[in-house]
């Protein structure tokens, strides 16, 4: 047993706002099948993460990690970017 268990909860999303300073907001969308009919069902959920140098903008795909409360809502921070978002 070499391997190394992670007990931090980690995510990949996408930041659909970069508008306040040191946070964003990451869109994280899943695919579940639904209980009693058995359908495939897309749901998402909204995190605010910490970003601290506000690298990250609005497109971009980012991995965002559970942390201790850093405030009301914000119990994520941003620990790398997966993908540039792309410019129109």
């Amino acid at each position: 047993m070499t391997e190394k268990t992670s007990l931090t909860r980690t995510l990949i999303g996408k930041v659909v706002s970069d508008k306040r300073s040191k946070t964003v907001t990451v869109l994280v969308e899943r695919r579940v099948k639904h209980e009693l009919y058995g359908k495939i069902v897309g749901k998402s959920s909204k995190y605010h993460a910490h970003d601290e140098n506000g690298d990250f903008h609005m497109g971009d795909t980012v991995e965002i990690t559970e942390s201790r409360p850093l405030s009301k809502t914000k119990n994520w921070v941003v620990t790398r970017l997966v993908e540039k978002a792309v410019l129109v």
